[in-house]
Formats: structure tokens, C-alpha cells, sequence
């Protein structure tokens, strides 16, 4: 736990300077009227809380302040990350299988978004695990997406099931799941063509997609995960619910949170879509995907430079 409050130090930072340092300079003050909360509430939502999940946090701390009588700053703080921790707690692993292979876990999201790169990561890391990994290049749209990620698969040493551009990715998707369960494959990642949730036809692709695959294997997909690149804000919260409403989105992998101030947005996603943030990118290299913690995430967020030492 405390290399991954060490990683997850490092792509808040950005976060932790330009908003939560606000927050703790507000806590310090000795009156706590309206105005004190209505700064509090501007603060979380600058950040991307949103306007909902911020009056709801704001809300419940300073119910609890009444409540518990805190009147030191320390105290304020505390209850604001515990109310924090309560938000992020619909956050958890993976779905765990128990005597059926392979797991098929299907990866969507918006073009540009990182989405093959932490393909190739959740890729590592779980061969890292000891699972026995196989990907799907089933974005036929673009030449340039199955030639990256067959690369990734040479450079981590993982087979790539890929056709020829412009075939029918459905096609390869049946292909690819008979092949995994010829070959024992315990986990199957499926890479899908980047596409704009406002774009109809290609998101009745993606459910044609989702349903070849619930033909071959009728608890399949057991994870559908979106790749939601941080920087994008609240509009990455309104492609999460296009894409939640099309294909059932289980979990989130969120991308270059290190590149933005605009952090609060996990709060948003795990309070109003209720959909797990599962990973997070940490850097640029191969190994740097993390499991998402939410105690990990508040700790790092409001560490001191003393923790950073």
C-alpha cells in the first residue's frame, strides 16, 4: 500500500498545489459562516467536482461539523477526507472469476484518450499477475491502431489477435474468443475503435461488438472498461454516461491525471454514475498503471511536503 501512496503522490501533484492547498488555507480560518462554505464549495468545483457532488460533499461535512462540534481546522480536514473516502468507495478491483476462462474484458472510450497505451498496461500488469494474456485488435477502423498495438504486444511479449484493416471487428472479436479458449487464455483484452459517443453508427458498432461476444459466452464481457483521459473534465463524465448507457460500463481507467488541476472528477464519476474508478495511469512507462485505492488517493492528495520528502 505504500508504493502505491507513493506512485499516486506523484500524478496528484498538480491536484494537490492548485486546489486542495486551497481548500487547507480556507480550513485555517476562524469563522465558518456561509461565505466559508460557499468558497469551500467553489474551490471543489473548479476542480471538477461537479456542481452536484460538490453541495452533496459540502453538504455532509458540514453536517458532521455541527454534529462532532469541530471547530479546529485538523478536525475539518479530517472529516472532509473521510467524506471524500466515502464517495470513492464504489471503487474496487477487477471481477474476480473462479473456474471459467477466459475472462473477457472489453476496453472502450473517445479517440485520444490514451486508450491502446493502457491497453497494452492492464496488459502487463496482469501477465505480471500470472494471468495468461491475449489482446484483440478490433479497431479495423485505422491501419495505424492495429500496427500499435501488435507493437505492444511484441514489446511485452503478448499475442495479438488482429485481421486486415477494414474488416468487420466484430469478425475478429469471434476469432479472437475461440482462440482464447483453444489456448487456455485466462485473459482476453478487446481494444475498440475510439469514437465519439455522439456518433450513433459507431456506437451501434460497439454494441454488435458487445453482443458477439454474450453469443459465445453468455456472462461475457465480465469487465467493460473506459479509458477516460482526465484532462477532458466534466465532458469526460458526459461520454461515461453515453458509453455506460450503450455497453454497461463496469469500471474506469483514468488517463493523465498527472497533466490537470481537473482531479475531482474521479468524485464525479464514482458519485453520479456510480461506475468504479478501476486503474490509473501514472506515467508514461509500461509499468506505470496503478490499482485505484480511494484512501490512497485522498492520502497522496493531502499529504504535506514533509510526506513528500
Amino acid at each position: 500500500m505504500f508504493n502505491l501512496f507513493k506512485k499516486t503522490q506523484n500524478i496528484v501533484k498538480i491536484n494537490r498545489e492548485k486546489w486542495f492547498n486551497k481548500l487547507t488555507d480556507l480550513l485555517e480560518r476562524s469563522s465558518q459562516g456561509e461565505d466559508f462554505w460557499d468558497e469551500i464549495e467553489e474551490v471543489l468545483i473548479m476542480a471538477d467536482v461537479g456542481v452536484t457532488t460538490s453541495s452533496k460533499l459540502v453538504a455532509r461535512v458540514k453536517d458532521r461539523v455541527k454534529k462532532e462540534n469541530a471547530r479546529d481546522a485538523g478536525q475539518i480536514r479530517d472529516i472532509l477526507k473521510e467524506e471524500m473516502v466515502k464517495i470513492l468507495r464504489c471503487s474496487h478491483g477487477l471481477t474476480q472469476m473462479v473456474g471459467q476462462s477466459p475472462r473477457v474484458i472489453l476496453v472502450v472510450g473517445a479517440n485520444g484518450g490514451g486508450k491502446t497505451t493502457s491497453i497494452a498496461k492492464l496488459a502487463y500488469y496482469l501477465k505480471n499477475e500470472g494471468q495468461n494474456v491475449m489482446l484483440v485488435a478490433a479497431d479495423t477502423f485505422r491501419a495505424a491502431a492495429i500496427d500499435q498495438l501488435k507493437l505492444w504486444g511484441k514489446r511485452i511479449d503478448i499475442d495479438v489477435i488482429a485481421h486486415q484493416p477494414g474488416s468487420d471487428p466484430g469478425a475478429v472479436v469471434f476469432d479472437a474468443l475461440q482462440a482464447a479458449q483453444n489456448r487456455n487464455i485466462t485473459t482476453l483484452i478487446i481494444d475498440t475503435a475510439g469514437r465519439l459517443h455522439t456518433k450513433y453508427n459507431l456506437m451501434e458498432e460497439l454494441k454488435k461488438i458487445r453482443k458477439i461476444i454474450t453469443k459465445v459466452d453468455s456472462s461475457a464481457p465480465h469487465d467493460v472498461l473506459m479509458v477516460i483521459d482526465a484532462t477532458t473534465g466534466q465532458n469526460g463524465l458526459i461520454q461515461a454516461k453515453y458509453f455506460s448507457d450503450a455497453v454497461g460500463v463496469t469500471g474506469i481507467i483514468l488517463t493523465k491525471l498527472d497533466s490537470t488541476a481537473k482531479g475531482g472528477i474521479v468524485l464525479s464519476i464514482c458519485d453520479e454514475l456510480k461506475i468504479p474508478i478501476r486503474f490509473i495511469g501514472t506515467g508514461e512507462k509500461i509499468e506505470d498503471l496503478a490499482p485505484f485505492d480511494a484512501q490512497s488517493f485522498i492520502d497522496a492528495l493531502t499529504s504535506s511536503d514533509k510526506d513528500l520528502e
